[in-house]
C-alpha cells in the first residue's frame, strides 16, 4: 500500500490519504496531531463508520417499517371486527343506475 502501487496496478483508493497522514506524521511534532488523517485512512480502507450509519439507517427503517404494519393491522382488526365489510361486488342502487345510464 506505501509503495504506490495497488493490486491490480495502478493509484490503490486509499493512496491519497496515506500520502496526507505520512506527510502529516513526518512534519508534527507529536503523532496524535495526525488523529484526523489517521482517522481518515483507516475510513478509507475499512469504511467502519460507513458501515455503522447504514446499519443505522437499516434499523431505523425497520422500525418504522414495524410500527406502520402494527398500526395497519390494528385497524384492519377493527374494521374486521366492527361492522361487516363491503367488497364492492353489489353495487347499491343509485349506483347501478349511473351505471346502466352509461
Amino acid at each position: 500500500m506505501a509503495s504506490g502501487f495497488g493490486f491490480k496496478g495502478g493509484r490503490p483508493r486509499c493512496f491519497a490519504h496515506w500520502q496526507e497522514f505520512s506527510k502529516c506524521y513526518a512534519q508534527s511534532d507529536s503523532p496524535k496531531d495526525c488523529a484526523g488523517e489517521k482517522d481518515d485512512y483507516l475510513e478509507c480502507l475499512h469504511h467502519t463508520k460507513e458501515i455503522a450509519r447504514a446499519k443505522e439507517i437499516k434499523d431505523h427503517w425497520l422500525q418504522r417499517q414495524a410500527k406502520e404494519a402494527a398500526q395497519q393491522r390494528e385497524q384492519g382488526e377493527v374494521r374486521a371486527t366492527s361492522s361487516i365489510l363491503d367488497l364492492g361486488l353489489i353495487s347499491s342502487d343509485s349506483d347501478g343506475k349511473k351505471q346502466d345510464a352509461q
